[in-house]
């Protein structure tokens, strides 16, 4: 299991990590592993306002279905279009070509809140 040291975490697993005044947004090895194989991802548009925690998206497995959140408020300005044509790309890349969307954030504050990679290994040990 891979954990991005240049990124921040939440707990329900999605991961952020600034690309210039963006935020990119996936979801973490850890959950991209734990769901299985993904069959399809649904989310929010771009141009879509979002507070930090808001559902932004779901990501469906042969396994489950599961609810992407927010790690960050701001406005959605970009969603991946190669997962319409290939999901997969989150289990093969979750931290490159299987990235989420991007949020151009409005709460500098947030980041901080997020843990960074030590946080989040020793989060997902206690699962």
């Amino acid at each position: 299991m891979k954990i991005d040291p240049d990124c921040r975490y939440r707990s329900s697993h999605e991961y952020a990590r600034k690309d210039g005044g963006e935020i990119v947004v996936g979801i973490s090895d850890h959950a991209q592993e734990a769901l299985g194989d993904i069959v399809f991802v649904e989310l929010a548009e771009a141009g879509k306002t979002v507070a930090q925690g808001d559902a932004i998206g779901v990501v469906e497995s042969v396994k489950a279905a599961s609810d992407i959140y927010a790690p960050v408020s701001g406005k959605v300005t970009a969603v991946n279009p190669a997962l319409q044509g290939d999901p997969s790309l989150v289990n093969k890349d979750c931290y490159g070509s299987g990235w989420l969307l991007r949020i151009a954030p409005s709460a500098a504050g947030e980041w901080a809140g997020l843990m960074d990679a030590g946080a989040y290994e020793k989060e997902i040990g206690k699962e």
